[in-house]
């Protein structure tokens, strides 16, 4: 990465957005956002973003974690897509090593009387070497045949008389909040971008032939002009209310699904890697993946068309999701079992008939309106550098031409994010810390990289900061801290759901843990005590409102150690 020649600080992007004039300014602070933002800068444009809430508040904080091809996609035909997510996946293991880890899946077969129909075998050996010669064959492993033992090697509560063998292939994971930030990060402090959440795009500015020439946003009660020659609106599901601001009618071209997650005891699943399980009576599979000692469940894939801000898991969502696992476990889970939940919504551009959104098609699409503006829609978590990369290409071709010399092409493909610059080995060299075991050493590692040698300093200086965060959960107290100090971290939920995972794997917890997290954020922040506890309340009552969405129980179930990776 290039040398550290910017800042990631709210204070000072906002005195950068009101009185510098930018070539791009970006409005979405989720991945796709985040890779535009990184794309424009490291090009050499003058480039800004801005988020209306906290970055990856939307669905990308709430993916399936995978970084990955998607094995379904070459069952619909869509090789291509394949193709370049495979690519991309690659790509993103040599930039964020720390951030993108390799993840084993394990697709059982199940067959009557001990025998696999013929058509199933050739459709799944198709499929898998389709995925190896397409490009999963990057990662250095070619797929494996499995017996019946070997796939209950690895998840043992499949129903024995029914499994028949499997197959083992590999793609790749991460925590799609991190991996945001860290690109927004690198855009900031690597390349100069002025980065900022919690502030609103409310209006268009425009010359007097009706081109756009920059935005009016509000922040902290304020409005700021902000002047930019091109805007991109990369706001997912919020994409077409963007466009209205600028055409003045709904255009309607996105059709959102919502993709919901359970997470429950590993103890009731017991799955070392990655399994894919089918739902009985649909087209579709779900995956189930260990997450440390829990383990989540997901996705579905079903129209949505209620508020855009707050998607919830449902009674009918849980029911699916336990009811596909339970159909392929010795072990039922039920609803009392589950620990955290999360909903997203996923921002398809609308087909031209009738099909599912499971059906519809996961490319993406770079348009511009009549005013200039650059809308990026579609794609998926995996590709979000090529859609960065084309969206970029879009907006140089607007700009005058020094700008547009200054800019040259992508730089991206080899570009490492912030972290992964000296992260390999850093294991190793911190091990053996005076405040901190093994374990904890590399949690933080596999989730800041070379800047975990700044919370290990922190907890020297306070060695409190190396208790839990949250019980249960393998989150540091020093980590709340540095998401308030270096993360752009604002509230309690920012904490708590995004900068750390610890809403998604067990809400409950968490709840109880808010008080501690306001009261370890509130000297960097500057927060007063009745914003505190406002931000607590509020807290818990969005947990208490997501489960009693899904008709949940109160209370926490116990959680078995998974077996260590």
């Amino acid at each position: 990465m290039a040398r550290h020649r910017g800042s990631f600080e709210r204070g000072r992007a906002l005195e950068r957005l009101a009185t510098e004039p930018f070539d791009v300014l970006v409005v979405g602070g989720g991945i796709t956002g985040a890779g535009v933002v990184l794309d424009a800068a490291s090009r050499g444009l003058r480039a800004a973003l801005v988020e209306r809430d906290d970055f990856a508040s939307g669905t990308s904080s709430k993916s399936s974690k995978m970084v990955h091809g998607g094995i379904r996609y070459l069952q619909q035909g869509d090789i291509r897509l394949v193709y370049e997510a495979l690519a991309e996946r690659q790509r993103l293991r040599k930039n964020a090593p720390h951030l993108v880890s390799i993840l084993p899946f394990l697709l059982p077969i199940q067959g009557k009387g001990g025998v696999v129909p013929r058509k199933l075998a050739r459709a799944l050996g198709w499929a898998m070497w389709m995925y190896d010669l397409t490009g999963g064959l990057r990662i250095g492993r070619l797929h494996e045949r499995l017996d019946a033992d070997e796939v209950l090697a690895h998840m043992d509560t499949l129903p024995a008389e029914r499994i028949v063998g499997g197959y083992l292939y590999y793609d790749a994971e991460a925590d799609d909040a991190r991996l945001t930030l860290a690109i927004a990060r690198t855009a900031a402090l690597g390349f100069g971008a002025a980065v900022a959440n919690r502030v609103g795009v409310v209006s268009f500015d425009k010359d007097p032939d009706g081109r756009i020439t920059g935005a009016r946003a509000v922040a902290d009660g304020a409005e700021i002009e902000i002047a930019a020659s091109v805007v991109v609106n990369a706001t997912g599901v919020w994409t077409d209310e963007v466009r209205t601001l600028d055409e003045g009618a709904d255009p309607e071209a996105l059709r959102p699904a919502k993709g919901v997650h359970v997470t429950v005891p590993w103890s009731l699943v017991r799955n070392d890697i990655a399994v894919v399980v089918p739902v009985p009576g649909d087209k579709r599979t779900v995956f189930v993946v260990p997450w440390g000692d829990l383990t989540y469940i997901g996705t579905t894939d079903t129209d949505y068309d209620g508020p855009l801000d707050d998607p919830q898991c449902t009674p009918e969502d849980v029911a699916y999701l336990l009811g596909t696992v339970n159909a392929s476990s010795t072990k039922e889970i039920t609803p009392a079992d589950v620990v955290g939940t999360w909903a997203g919504l996923r921002p398809l551009v609308r087909g031209e008939g009738d099909e599912r959104t499971a059906d519809l098609s996961r490319q993406h699409r770079v348009t511009t309106s009549e005013s200039g503006l650059v809308t990026i829609t579609g794609g998926k978590l995996t590709t979000y550098r090529r859609m960065a990369d084309d969206t970029v290409d879009a907006v140089v071709g607007m700009l005058d031409g020094r700008a547009r010399r200054r800019a040259g092409r992508s730089r991206t493909k080899r570009l490492r994010l912030v972290g992964a610059d000296g992260h390999e080995g850093l294991t190793e060299t911190l091990a053996g810390h005076a405040h901190l075991d093994g374990g904890a050493i590399a949690h933080l590692v596999d989730r800041y990289g070379t800047e975990a040698r700044v919370l290990v300093a922190m907890v020297d200086q306070d060695r409190s900061l190396a208790d839990p965060l949250v019980e249960g959960l393998p989150y540091l107290r020093a980590e709340a801290v540095y998401a308030a100090r270096y993360e752009m971290a604002r509230t309690v939920d920012d904490v708590l759901s995004r900068r750390t995972r610890a809403r998604l794997l067990a809400a409950e917890a968490s709840a109880a843990a808010a008080d501690d997290v306001a009261a370890l954020i509130a000297g960097d922040l500057g927060s007063d005590e009745d914003d505190l506890r406002s931000q607590v309340s509020a807290y818990r009552a969005a947990v208490d409102a997501e489960r009693a969405a899904a008709d949940l129980p109160a209370g926490a179930p116990a959680m078995a150690a998974a077996p260590a990776s």
